[in-house]
């Protein structure tokens, strides 16, 4: 399928490679990069040869190559560490000759590798081929395999003879291929297949190419794929005889509309399989995929979501139409939601799931049967868009949007003008809730995403997100993200000067049965708003008083009272999670999102500071009526003096 190899400078992006070369001492190190260097082998070599330089057109991928001789005292070996650490990869020797210098990869210079957490393909050669002995002939796979079994980075093992030039070229090209066109991101050595996320990068290319969306590529698809991958088209015999090879193997490889999916996989199987991964590497990076087997940075739009601390990113209509109608073409079974099966396969032309894993795993609401209902598939793609707009943008190019990636999100208006305006013109809103351990913090947000209470109590350790679709009278929607911060986490979150400025509204939880949780969570909102009032990034506060359903604590509503009126915010909103009694607590979260200027606490500093302030500011305008009246004055005299002149005159 392919007739060439990729001829770009730089596969990868790579400018050079270097090679560092080690092992026993006498194993013909330097007499192997001399002979590979010059074309001939050396009367006399030093112990230590000097970075040699192999040029770009050495080898067909064209990119220059620097080999680094290295000593094999033990004295040396903090040397021998630092230039490991800077290798592409490594070339490690023994002699044919000496067969405890083979027993030595094993038990030193491997582990030795994995110690100093070189993390490059390894290449293994065996020098001095002429002067093994005769009468122990034993295969190199008889020989490696074990080793090569404990050590998979090794990457390919041969053997040469610098004397005769046997193979030396070889060795260096070998080490240059294994940086430029690595195994390891695509083939599982033990099981002989292709890695998950191989197939997956080979399956969104695969249905890129399958314009007509038929499952199969056709001779004429097929060749629009070779010349955008190679420059050259196929004629009609090559077309022929790859689908022959294809189905010779592998029967549903190809059908009567052309190359099937499963096809292609088996051919791209088959290069690796021979040794020509060049091929396989060549497709996916023109198709935009790095040696992570992930689209390129220089892919993802990452201007169109620079901000401002206060400002967040959410999707544009455009986006959110494209995803409405992913999801109707993912939902097989027609039931409005998507199942856990029906989310992987619309992910599978993406490196992994991306909601496998915390802040996403688990944090929209699901149906009885664990699936997606439409509101929260587009809920948890507001959070990833909210939490990494990268990420977010990098999943909606795998899944197939359609157009300028930097057409699928904006980047709000800030905080601080949505605070003057005196409303905020975001869709998604971020709620920090805050409150003393066994407040009802998590069994709020396990409300929030519809889920039974629970008496159990589990300490929530780390933060969690809860993102559901907060209906609102007049049939508008919002998307509200719940973030909880534990108790022990307020210290940390605090410590940063920009932490309230992505709040868009706090809710401060309590116990409302206990005093002490009260205390506590009044504690709270006192030290989040003067944090807010120190950085400027103040965050509208409700208070919210949970576990309606047991009786109160004495003088409650009496201490409620007078806070609320101190800070000048609502009295604390009660609901209770057992009851289901939620008081439309999520509406009336968004509602003081939207007008912040309603709902901002007030401490006694901030409070002091603004009459400061304003006392600042009238002093500063009675010296400038002041000033203004002097200056009148002056002028009236200057007249004055000037008419008196003119008449004495």
């Amino acid at each position: 399928m392919a007739k060439a190899s990729a001829a770009n400078s730089g596969p990868g992006g790579k400018t050079g490679v270097r090679i560092v070369v080690c092992g026993e001492k006498g194993t013909g190190k330097s007499s192997l990069i001399v002979t590979a260097a010059a074309d001939t082998f050396p009367a006399n070599v030093p112990p230590v040869l000097p970075p040699t330089r192999l040029p770009e057109d050495f080898y067909p991928d064209r990119v220059p190559i620097t080999i680094i001789d290295t000593p094999s005292s033990v004295e040396d070996r903090g040397k021998l560490g630092e230039e490991l650490r800077r290798a592409d990869a490594v070339v490690l020797t023994y002699a044919c000759d000496q067969p405890e210098t083979l027993d030595e990869l094993s038990t030193f210079w491997l582990p030795e590798l994995r110690r100093l957490e070189v993390k490059v393909p390894v290449i293994v050669v065996g020098c001095k081929l002429d002067l093994r002995d005769e009468n122990q002939q034993v295969s190199l796979e008889q020989v490696m395999m074990p080793i090569m079994q404990q050590f998979r980075e090794i990457e390919t093992c041969i053997e040469c003879s610098a004397l005769k030039q046997i193979q030396v070229p070889e060795v260096f090209y070998y080490a240059q291929k294994a940086v430029l066109h690595p195994t390891g991101p695509l083939f599982d050595q033990e099981s002989q297949a292709l890695k998950p996320r191989c197939v997956r990068a080979l399956k969104r290319i695969f249905i890129l190419c399958d314009h007509d969306r038929d499952g199969a590529l056709s001779d004429a698809e097929l060749n629009d794929f070779q010349v955008k991958c190679f420059n050259s088209p196929l004629q009609p015999s090559e077309i022929v005889g790859v689908k022959r090879v294809v189905q010779e193997k592998l029967r549903e490889g190809v059908n009567e509309r052309g190359l099937t999916l499963a096809g292609f996989l088996f051919l791209h199987a088959l290069f690796i399989e021979k040794g020509r991964l060049e091929t396989t590497w060549t497709v996916l990076r023109k198709f935009g995929y790095n040696n992570d087997i992930k689209l390129a940075d220089e892919l993802i739009p990452y201007s169109a979501f620079k901000r401002a601390p206060d400002q967040s990113v959410e999707l544009t209509n455009e986006a959110i139409d494209f995803l409405k109608g992913i999801f109707e073409l993912f939902d097989a079974d027609d039931d409005n939601s998507l199942r856990p099966i029906e989310v992987e396969d619309l992910f599978s032309t993406a490196p992994e799931c991306p909601w496998d894993e915390a802040p996403y795993k688990d944090a929209a609401e699901k149906t009885a049967l664990g699936g997606l209902s439409l509101d929260g598939f587009l809920s948890e793609w507001a959070l990833m868009t909210l939490l990494d707009p990268a990420r977010s943008v990098e999943n909606l190019i795998y899944i197939g949007f359609p157009g300028d990636p930097s057409s699928a999100i904006r980047v709000t208006r800030k905080r601080r003008i949505d605070r003057k305006k005196q409303q905020a013109e975001r869709n998604v809103f971020q709620c920090f809730v805050f409150g003393p351990k066994k407040a009802g913090k998590s069994a709020l947000l396990n409300s929030f995403l519809g889920r039974p209470f629970s008496d159990n109590y589990t300490p929530t350790t780390d933060e969690r997100y809860a993102v559901n679709v907060v209906d609102q009278p007049g049939g508008t929607k919002k998307t509200v993200v719940l973030r909880e911060i534990p108790e022990e986490a307020v210290a940390k979150l605090l410590s940063n000067k920009d932490s309230l400025a992505a709040c868009d509204i706090a809710v401060f939880v309590h116990d409302s049965s206990d005093e002490s949780s009260w205390k506590r969570a009044t504690e709270l909102l006192v030290e989040v708003a003067s944090y807010g009032e120190d950085t400027g990034f103040e965050v509208p506060c409700l208070i919210v008083a949970a576990k309606d359903d047991l009786d109160s604590f004495a003088m409650a509503i009496q201490d409620s009272t007078r806070v609320s009126q101190d800070m000048g915010i609502e009295a604390p909103i009660p609901v209770s999670s057992k009851l289901g009694d939620f008081n439309i607590i999520f509406r009336r979260v968004v509602q003081a999102a939207e007008h912040p200027h309603l709902s901002i606490p007030e401490t006694e500093a901030g409070r002091t500071r603004k009459q400061y302030h304003r006392l600042i500011n009238r002093s500063l305008m009675i010296v400038s009526v002041g000033a203004a009246v002097t200056i009148v004055g002056l002028a009236a005299y200057r007249v004055y003096l000037a008419r008196k002149n003119s008449s004495s005159s």
